[in-house]
């Protein structure tokens, strides 16, 4: 049973969003009306899993989402909205969500959305994955130029062995865990080692800052496709 957070400013869709995942199965632990309150009871809490609202008053989902996970890193933010804007994508992943869920979505699509977010899986189509990893791409580009840095954990790329270059490139290509193993012939718990050890040793906080890393380094080319074939 998944321990689950629901945060939204509208009574009624935290009513149903609850009633939705009880009805599954699913252990509902609380509700907040605002990014304050999310904030609060994550902590005392420690919810498997939080269905973020993106826009609420005091405090937006996105800074609630990256206090809650400085505080609660264990906890896997699934953002819930009525808007599909790339900058809010970015911005969401950006501050450690692993997905990004429209409202308007079927009720079986919520459902399996917070399994997957449960194990730590991304959760965006392809189409949209590849638009926002370009935009982190860019946004880091700019940076960089800003600052001279030219770092995210691409410097420290030679750390990392050749199975884990191996994952880093499917993890740029958007392949989630499941795919990867396939692919690699691993278990699924062996692939989430080594995308554990990639992120401690790049000093990175989520798969979004991986895949613009996977980039960097030449494992994927522009449209975030393997440059090569891991075997």
């Amino acid at each position: 049973m998944i321990r689950v957070l629901v945060v939204d400013d509208q009574a009624l869709v935290r009513a149903g969003v609850t009633l939705l995942l009880r009805t599954a199965g699913e252990d509902v632990v609380g509700e907040a009306a605002d990014g304050q309150e999310a904030v609060r009871l994550a902590e005392r809490l420690r919810p498997d899993v939080i269905l973020m609202d993106l826009r609420m008053p005091r405090l937006d989902g996105i800074e609630a989402t990256r206090r809650i996970l400085a505080s609660v890193p264990t906890a896997h933010v699934l953002m819930l909205t009525t808007f599909d804007d790339d900058a809010e994508v970015y911005g969401a992943l950006s501050a450690g969500a692993v997905g990004y869920l429209l409202k308007d979505g079927p009720p079986e699509a919520m459902i399996d959305a917070v399994r997957t977010a449960a194990r730590g899986e991304p959760l965006l189509a392809p189409a949209v994955l590849t638009r926002v990893l370009a935009r982190a791409v860019q946004a880091h580009h700019d940076s960089e130029a800003r600052s001279g840095d030219d770092d995210m954990g691409a410097a420290r790329g030679s750390a990392l062995t050749a199975r884990e270059r191996d994952v880093l490139t499917l993890v740029g290509a958007g392949h989630s865990n499941a795919e990867i193993g396939e692919a690699l012939h691993l278990g699924v718990t062996t692939v989430k080692t080594h995308v554990g050890a990639i992120t401690q040793k790049l000093g990175l906080r989520n798969r979004v800052q991986a895949a613009v890393v996977a980039h960097r380094l030449g494992l994927v080319d522009d449209t975030f496709r393997p440059v090569g074939r891991p075997v």
